[in-house]
């Protein structure tokens, strides 16, 4: 078989005038009326800036925004959520500017593995209430893949291989009455868009899997 491993997608920058510059991009969205206080917010954290909208009479609203390639990093994904799989995006090239400074893309910390073996349901169902998993129990995990997504800002090291302890007696009702969130699925597509700069997706005939770039704990 073989492997190779993808980094986030990265946008090609120019100097002009001896300026600094980074492509700028002419997007329209449709969406449904409820999605767009959403779509202004987050377009917003990545740097867009609206240029119109409007309302039409079927329930549904356009907007348009000038934004910074980067900030459409990652968005499509974010998108389809908050317009609930509705909502029509385009965006074409428009010229370079000046880099616009810091994008926020996303906004919540990974779920990372830190000892190596087989996830257990024992150990991801007590790590539920931390975000949501990528992998199902009894998938092989390494130290540094990315497992899941927190539900905070920062990244959280969880063993995910850990077993319950076995003693004489068996609580009443048993573990196989308890049932896991289902995963979230993660096409190379979606994994593209979701990683950060420090992560990495890596491609195999069998899996999809996500990493960070140094998968020692002390270094990162």
């Amino acid at each position: 078989g073989y492997e190779f491993q993808v980094s986030q997608p990265q946008v090609i920058y120019r100097e002009v005038n001896g300026q600094p510059c980074e492509p700028f991009e002419y997007l329209v969205l449709d969406v449904p009326e409820e999605a767009v206080g959403g779509c202004i917010e987050r377009l917003g954290q990545r740097k867009g800036e609206m240029q119109d909208m409007q309302m039409g009479g079927n329930g549904r609203t356009q907007l348009e925004f000038v934004i910074p390639a980067r900030g459409l990093i990652g968005f499509r994904g974010e998108f389809m959520r908050l317009t609930r799989g509705e909502g029509i995006m385009n965006h074409s090239f428009l010229d370079y500017r000046p880099l616009s400074g810091d994008v926020e893309t996303r906004r919540n910390g990974v779920i990372i593995a830190f000892e190596e073996g087989v996830a257990t349901f024992y150990a991801m169902k007590n790590g539920e209430d931390r975000g949501v998993f990528f992998i199902t129990p009894g998938t092989r995990v390494y130290k540094g893949m990315i497992v899941g997504e927190h539900n905070r800002p920062q990244d959280l090291d969880l063993n995910v291989c850990k077993t319950k302890q076995l003693t004489n007696h068996r609580a009443s009702g048993g573990d196989e009455l308890v049932q896991l969130q289902a995963p979230v699925e993660m096409s190379l597509e979606r994994a593209l868009e979701y990683i950060g700069a420090d992560e990495l997706v890596e491609v195999t005939p069998q899996s999809i899997r996500l990493r960070k770039l140094t998968k020692k704990l002390v270094k990162r």
